[in-house]
C-alpha cells in the first residue's frame, strides 16, 4: 500500500521534473517513475521484514517469491528506462529473482554448491555453472553500467553552454570511443584473460584487421579531424559532387546529409577530407542566388529591369539588405542576358524555390508589361530546289474556266 501510494503521488511529480531535466532524452524514465518507486518501496520494505526475524519455512517461501518479484519487477523497469535489449532485461531480471529468492530461504550457500559441482575442464582451468553465471551477470551489469555512463555523460556534454555543436558532437564521440575501451579492458579482466600470452597472436590479427578495416579507421580519423577543424558541423548547408543538402548527423564512419528530396545521402569522412566541398553557411549562413533572365532587343530595357527587381522582392525568404539586383551579363544570339542576384539566410530550406518564386512573378510581370521573352528563331532562304524530272502538276478545269464563262 505505502508502494502504491509513493508511486501515485510522487511519480508524476518526479517524471515532471526528470522531464525538465533531460528534455527530449526523458522519454525512457519518464513514464516508468512511478512503477520504480512502487517496486523500490516495496523490494527494501520486504527485505527489511525478512531482515526483523526468523519467520517459518512456509512464510519465508511466501516473502521470498514476494521479494523476488518485486525486485525482477524493479530491474525489468530500470533495463526498459535504460532501452536495454529485451534479452539482457529478462536475464537480469531473472537473476535478481533468483538472488532475492535464495536469500530470503536462506538456500544461496546450497544454490552455490549445487552450481559449483557443475563443472568444464579445459586446459589447467576449471569453469563451473557458477563462474558462468557470474560472468554473464557481471558481463550484463557491466553493459548496463557503461550504457547508462555513456547516457549521462552525452546529457551532460549537450546541456553545457561552454562548447558549441562541433564540439559537442566531438566530444561525446571521443566519451563513448573511451568507455568502449574501458569496457573492452574490464571486460578481458572479468574474464581471465592474460593479454601476454596473446601479445603475438593479438600482434598478428590486429595486423590483418589493420588491413582489412584501413577504410573504416580512416574515416574514423577522418571524421575526428573534422570535428577538430570545425570546417563542418550538424546544420550546415554543403554541396559534394551531385550532394546538397544540411548536414544532419557527422558519425563515426560517415556525414548524413539531408536533401531537398527528403533523401538522406551518407558520405564517408574520407571524401569530405579529400574531395571539394561547398560550405554554404562556414561563416555567414547568407548566400547570393542567380537567376538568369533574357529578354527581347526591342523591348524597353529600363521597364524589364525595374521589373526584375520588383520581382526579386516578391519571395518572403529574400533579404532586403543586401538587397536584390539586376546585372547586364551581355548581349546573346536572341536575348540580353540578365542575371537577378537576391541574398536569402536559410539556405537549408532551398534555392530552387526561391528562383521559382521570382520567375513566376516576372512571367506575369512581363505579360502585363507587353515585355517579350524571346526564344531562338532561324530564317531559312532557300536558293534552289533539286530538278526532279517531272512536269509541273496540270490546271483543272475549274482553275482555267470554261469558254462560255
Amino acid at each position: 500500500m505505502l508502494g502504491i501510494y509513493l508511486g501515485r503521488r510522487a511519480g508524476p511529480p518526479l517524471a515532471d521534473w526528470w522531464a525538465l531535466k533531460a528534455g527530449e532524452r526523458a522519454s525512457g524514465f519518464g513514464p516508468r517513475f512511478g512503477d520504480l518507486l512502487l517496486y523500490l518501496c516495496v523490494s527494501l520494505l520486504l527485505g527489511l521484514l525478512l531482515e526483523l526475524r526468523e519467520w517459518t519455512l512456509p512464510a519465508n517461501l511466501l516473502l521470498g517469491l514476494s521479494w523476488g518479484l518485486a525486485t525482477a519487477l524493479l530491474v525489468w523497469t530500470l533495463t526498459s528506462g535504460l532501452r536495454m535489449p529485451r534479452w539482457a532485461g529478462a536475464i537480469l531480471a531473472g537473476a535478481a529473482f533468483v538472488a532475492a529468492l535464495t536469500r530470503a530461504i536462506n538456500g544461496i550457500r546450497s544454490l552455490g554448491s549445487i552450481l559449483e559441482d557443475v563443472s568444464l575442464r579445459i586446459g589447467d582451468r576449471t569453469f563451473t555453472l557458477l563462474d558462468a553465471a557470474t560472468l554473464a551477470i557481471s558481463l550484463l551489469v557491466l553493459a548496463a553500467v557503461i550504457r547508462l555512463a555513456r547516457r549521462v555523460i552525452s546529457h551532460s556534454i549537450a546541456r553545457t553552454d561552454k562548447l558549441d555543436s562541433t564540439q559537442k558532437v566531438l566530444a561525446q564521440k571521443l566519451a563513448g570511443i573511451a568507455l568502449l575501451a574501458a569496457a573492452f579492458l574490464i571486460g578481458i579482466d572479468l574474464l581471465g584473460i592474460d593479454l601476454t600470452a596473446l601479445a603475438v597472436f593479438s600482434g598478428a590479427v590486429g595486423l590483418a584487421i589493420g588491413f582489412g578495416l584501413q577504410k573504416t579507421f580512416g574515416n574514423l580519423i577522418a571524421g575526428i579531424i573534422l570535428l577538430l577543424d570545425r570546417s563542418i558541423k550538424p546544420g550546415d548547408v554543403i554541396s559534394v559532387g551531385e550532394s546538397f543538402g544540411a548536414i544532419s548527423k557527422i558519425g563515426v564512419r560517415a556525414v548524413s546529409i539531408v536533401t531537398r528530396d527528403g533523401k538522406e545521402h551518407l558520405i564517408p569522412n574520407e571524401n569530405l577530407m579529400t574531395q571539394e566541398v561547398v560550405n554554404w553557411s562556414y561563416s555567414d549562413t547568407k548566400v547570393r542566388i542567380h537567376i538568369p533572365v533574357g529578354v527581347s532587343y526591342n523591348c524597353d530595357l529600363p521597364l524589364a529591369q525595374k521589373l526584375m527587381i520588383e520581382a526579386s522582392k516578391q519571395p518572403a525568404r529574400v533579404l532586403p539588405t543586401p538587397a536584390p539586383a539586376v546585372w547586364l551579363k551581355g548581349f546573346g544570339d536572341n536575348s540580353v542576358d540578365h542575371d537577378i542576384l537576391v541574398w536569402v539566410a536559410d539556405p537549408e530550406a532551398g534555392v530552387g524555390n526561391v528562383q521559382s518564386e521570382v520567375l513566376n512573378a516576372l512571367w506575369r510581370m512581363f505579360k502585363e508589361h507587353g515585355i517579350e521573352i524571346p526564344f531562338p528563331q532561324r530564317d531559312l532562304h532557300i536558293r534552289s530546289l533539286p530538278d526532279t524530272g517531272l512536269a509541273p502538276p496540270a490546271k483543272s478545269t475549274e482553275d482555267q474556266g470554261s469558254p462560255s464563262s
